[in-house]
């Protein structure tokens, strides 16, 4: 998973038509559930934090906000986009399973977007990630999950997903991803096809992952086990389904 991050860093913000428009809308969207489910919260955590795409918009709000992921050069990069968009965001390296050691408790809300929870690929694990977020959490606060919707997915092999044509700077980028089912869990290979237009060369770049195609009714059963109440899942608010939950004395 590390080398999968490692290797997107340079062009995961391509994932967005436009990357800068979805940081403020993402963080938009997010600051108003995060005050809708849990009023008063200044002080989050994302500790999948990517490139920073949720912290940075966070941040952009007025909240308070510390973000971790696992992949070094995306935490690097991370740290270089709050720069440059004049944002203050604690960034470090962190396994969302020690989560709790790394960062302690106190936070009013703590998340994992963008389908970040599925590349831990069992339940064991997602249990475990579940209950180091939920250590980080004041009483009263909640977790903030976003997942895809896998019960919504087909299954089966060779399975394109296109992402579409992206120009930039006298280059264009051709994405899409393949999946390759095994039951519950699916090895993906995003593709990055870069063509230099006034050059007219081409390079490929493939990077590969595996994750697990949990459904967000396990997911949901994973946050309960956690120790957190009230977990139920939210659509329509989000480009994915949300799952909150809440701590409770």
């Amino acid at each position: 998973m590390t080398s999968f991050y490692d290797q997107l860093t340079p062009f995961y913000h391509l994932v967005y038509p436009d990357w800068n428009a979805s940081v403020r809308r993402q963080g938009e969207q997010l600051s108003a559930l995060i005050a809708a489910e849990w009023p008063g919260s200044k002080k989050v955590l994302d500790v999948s934090c990517g490139i920073g795409t949720q912290a940075i918009g966070l941040a952009l709000q007025g909240l308070s906000v510390r973000g971790s992921d696992l992949s070094e050069k995306e935490v690097e990069r991370a740290k270089r986009e709050a720069s440059q968009l004049e944002v203050a965001v604690d960034f470090s390296v962190c396994d969302m399973r020690g989560a709790l050691a790394h960062h302690g408790p106190g936070f009013d809300a703590v998340l994992s977007c963008d389908n970040s929870l599925p590349h831990l690929l069992t339940d064991e694990d997602l249990l475990v990630a579940f209950r180091e977020m939920a250590g980080c959490i004041s009483i009263g606060g909640g977790c903030l999950v976003t997942v895809r919707d896998y019960e919504k997915e087909e299954r089966g092999k060779n399975l394109v997903k296109p992402y579409g044509v992206r120009i930039e700077n006298g280059y264009r980028y051709l994405l899409f991803q393949v999946w390759d089912f095994e039951g519950q869990l699916y090895d993906l290979t995003f593709f990055f096809v870069v063509e230099n237009l006034e050059a007219g060369e081409v390079k490929t770049h493939a990077m590969r992952s595996r994750y697990y195609a949990v459904s967000t009714s396990r997911l949901c059963e994973l946050m309960e086990q956690a120790g957190l109440k009230n977990v139920r899942r939210l659509d329509g608010v989000y480009f994915q389904p949300v799952l909150v939950g809440t701590r409770a004395a």
